[in-house]
């Protein structure tokens, strides 16, 4: 008999825990390049050092950041703070310096360069969604979603705002409001992959998984080296018997990221759905090398185990 698939706010436990979310590596906004002097041109050349993704769509993945310390090096926020010495009173380069601190996982840092920022422009947008983000890795969720309110206040066409309050919306379980943000960002012809892989997820809840296999390929289509739509898609093709596109996905999605337990869980789930419970217990054995605490792998070895 083959296990069951159990639907709870937008994901597969039984597949997955992480399929809900892109791992956000560039969720922090540089400043539009709206003004002209050295002292800019200076900060942005640092930000491109930094790879900052564009102000219209910033979270190019997911909805929580990934530390990357590379990114916010020493080097390259002393290079920041050395513009910022020279021009003190520009939002724009506190808004650079507070993105480079929270992708080195100095988050109370790019706390207080966020807050400089929107003190000395009060309408910078951008700020208040880089702001959100760092206070949704810092669990302040109330904070998070009036900062995303104000973004979307000033620009009401602002769809990395969306996006992000729609993922702070989908995590507490309120779907209708999530998939509305998330269309929004859609009708506003976002190329983020967030708002179609996070909608996917949402049609996933519904158990519409045609749609959210068209929404999956949306994403991947946007972002193809990223092992999380594949998950999602593969997913998907599960619920809807499909195990052949299923393990195509999965099998993706390893390759793409060999240390992402969540994938090979599923893998090992198209291997016990064959019969083939030797090769369904090495995958799960190999997800849970990964992430001892991985439930669905645990579940799943144990089913295998016990079948014999």
């Amino acid at each position: 008999m083959r296990p069951r698939l159990r639907l709870i706010e937008g994901t597969i436990l039984t597949l997955t825990a992480k399929t809900a979310d892109f791992s956000d590596h560039s969720g922090l906004c540089a400043a539009r390049a709206n003004r002209s002097g050295f002292a800019l041109a200076s900060m942005l050349a640092v930000a491109a050092a930094l790879t900052l993704s564009g102000c219209t769509t910033a979270e190019t993945s997911g909805d929580m950041m990934r530390v990357e310390r590379a990114q916010g090096s020493e080097e390259n926020i002393a290079s920041l703070s050395g513009v910022i010495s020279a021009n003190p009173s520009d939002p724009e380069g506190y808004n650079v310096r507070g993105s480079a601190y929270g992708r080195a996982g100095e988050f109370r840092r790019a706390l207080a360069d966020f807050n400089k920022a929107i003190e000395l422009n009060p309408r910078f947008y951008q700020a208040y969604a880089n702001r959100a983000l760092v206070e949704r890795n810092m669990g302040d969720q109330a904070a998070a979603q009036a900062d995303y309110n104000a973004a979307l206040q000033i620009n009401p066409r602002y769809d990395v705002a969306f996006i992000g309050r729609g993922n702070l919306y989908r995590q507490a379980g309120q779907l209708d409001q999530a998939f509305n943000d998330f269309n929004k960002a859609i009708e506003l012809d976002t190329t983020d992959p967030r708002a179609y892989h996070n909608r996917g997820l949402i049609y996933q809840a519904r158990k519409q998984h045609a749609q959210a296999i068209e929404d999956f390929s949306t994403a991947i289509s946007l972002a193809p080296n990223s092992p999380e739509p594949y998950n999602g898609r593969g997913i998907s093709y599960v619920a809807m018997n499909d195990d052949d596109n299923a393990f195509s996905d999965f099998n993706t999605a390893i390759t793409l990221n060999g240390k992402i337990a969540e994938s090979w869980a599923n893998q090992g789930l198209v291997y016990e759905r064959r019969g083939d419970k030797a090769k369904a217990a090495k995958s799960y054995s190999y997800a849970l090398s990964l992430d001892t605490k991985y439930e669905p792998a645990r579940a799943g070895l144990a089913r295998v185990k016990a079948g014999g």
